[in-house]
């Protein structure tokens, strides 16, 4: 850390690495925590006092009711890209098409998008493979970190990745100052880094965070409901103890002789057994039970602690199997996943901004125009889900309204290279026609004029008034 004066920032590249590493090592804790809780791996009897603890800690050691990867499934099983609009024209770009496939980011994008949701941020680093062609990854935070320049939100001063191979080595890319440096070794000691010029000029990061504030670390969709996900745990826990030994109802006897034996220590009366009955000879010896525990109070809690989960994340509450675990149909399940709906489509502005900077990242790295192109826009699969009637039905509406074909065809799901292949099809479809109606001509009707409609009209016998014309010819 020599290198970094205080109170001013990197002005070298073992400088920037180390202060970035640092910066990286210090959220790293915080990631793996939001990651374990989303996969189940949660704490261990989090509001128990420590005698309970180390009871029935033991027990419990693997066990977990996790909500925490539905709350972040369900709207990331909605986001889907079906392509980009680079420039004015109609239909998606085939170009940024092509690219985003042969970088795999229709599966690609789904573990940014699910990474992002679950730590805050995810990042896509663009470069060019040996052909030139842009190449598209997709990082975790846990390896990548940026550093903005000072009073900007947007512009990145400098940005490493750090990984670590099977063998234990250890490397470091960094970005900055219009120069790429690479390096290896241990944490700390990368030995001599090897500069190549930045063919891109700034870092060709892009963070994809998942709902950015102005100020702020960059937020996880689990770091407000992970208190309640503790709760839960710890009730539905006490509710399996109870239960355990509420599994066995205690009785008592009254009455009776306590016997003792040659110590003078009280003998157990009766070995008690599914399979035993309890008698005794004296009138007076009265047999009782206690009363099983009621486990309702525990499932109310639980109820009660997910339905607050359910509110603050906005996931509709027949998601959880509340109210019965009846899921609603028709308009009411519209107006219950409306919250969902919202939560989603926020989503989606906030990672359709960086999918728009990778793209134009790429096209740099191509020396195309459309580099430049910042009205670009994502294609995005529609996230709400009607029944086929209710769509085709609003589309139809849509339609009436001037709508174009083409529109209706992508609100209809259809992604822009099947309308693509739909309009070859349908002039594939107007040239079979034209030569069927080529090869068997339609008959041609007689024309109303000639000697045989003049004969035709002689025979037909007079109809109407024809009778009194005749009658004042003669």
């Amino acid at each position: 850390m020599t290198d970094i004066d205080v109170g001013s920032p990197p002005n070298t590249p073992s400088g920037w690495v180390d202060w970035l590493h640092s910066k990286l090592l210090r959220r790293r804790t915080y990631l793996k925590f939001c990651s374990d809780y989303y996969d189940g791996k949660h704490q261990k009897m989090v509001f128990a006092q420590a005698k309970y603890q180390s009871e029935f800690g033991r027990v419990f050691e693997q066990w977990s009711d996790n909500f925490c990867g539905l709350i972040v499934d369900s709207v990331n099983e909605r986001m889907f890209i079906d392509g980009f609009q680079m420039t004015d024209e109609p239909g998606g770009d085939k170009d940024a098409r092509e690219i985003w496939q042969r970088n795999h980011l229709d599966a690609e994008s789904n573990a940014a998008h699910l990474d992002a949701m679950v730590r805050g941020v995810s990042y896509a680093i663009v470069w060019a493979d040996s052909a030139g062609e842009p190449t598209i990854s997709i990082e975790s935070a846990e390896n990548v970190v940026v550093q903005h320049k000072p009073g900007s939100r947007w512009d990145i001063e400098a940005a490493a990745k750090f990984y670590t191979d099977d063998w234990g080595r250890e490397f470091v890319t960094l970005w900055w100052n219009g120069s790429v440096y690479t390096g290896s070794g241990m944490t700390g000691q990368w030995g001599d880094y090897k500069e190549a010029r930045n063919p891109l000029g700034g870092p060709p990061v892009v963070p994809i965070p998942n709902r950015s504030r102005l100020t702020g670390p960059y937020l996880s969709d689990l770091a407000v409901v992970i208190p309640i996900q503790d709760a839960v745990n710890k009730t539905v826990a006490d509710a399996l103890v109870a239960s355990e030994y509420a599994a066995w109802p205690q009785r008592y006897v009254t009455g009776l002789e306590i016997q003792e034996d040659e110590q003078g220590r009280p003998v157990e009366p009766y070995k008690v057994a599914v399979d035993k009955l309890l008698q005794a000879e004296s009138p007076d010896v009265k047999f009782g039970q206690f009363e099983a525990a009621d486990l309702k109070n525990y499932v109310n809690l639980t109820n009660m602690l997910v339905q607050h989960m359910a509110s603050i994340s906005r996931i509709p509450f027949h998601y959880f199997l509340l109210n019965g675990g009846t899921a609603p149909s028709g308009e009411s399940i519209t107006s219950a996943e409306a919250g969902l709906i919202a939560k989603t489509r926020e989503r989606m502005l906030h990672f359709g901004e960086a999918w728009e900077r990778v793209m134009r990242l790429a096209f740099r790295v191509m020396g195309d125009k459309r580099a430049e192109a910042h009205g670009a826009e994502v294609i995005w699969r529609d996230p709400e889900n009607r029944t086929e009637g209710q769509h085709m039905d609003a589309l139809l509406k849509r339609q009436l309204l001037g709508a174009p074909r083409d529109q209706l065809l992508l609100d209809a799901g259809y992604t822009p290279q099947q309308i693509e292949r739909f309009r070859a099809m349908r002039e594939q479809d107007a040239k079979d026609a034209m030569e069927l109606a080529k090869k068997y001509p339609a008959p041609q009707p007689e024309p109303p004029n000639g000697p045989q409609a003049a004969e035709k009209a002689a025979r037909k016998p007079p109809q109407g008034n024809s009778g009194n014309a005749a009658r004042k010819a003669a």
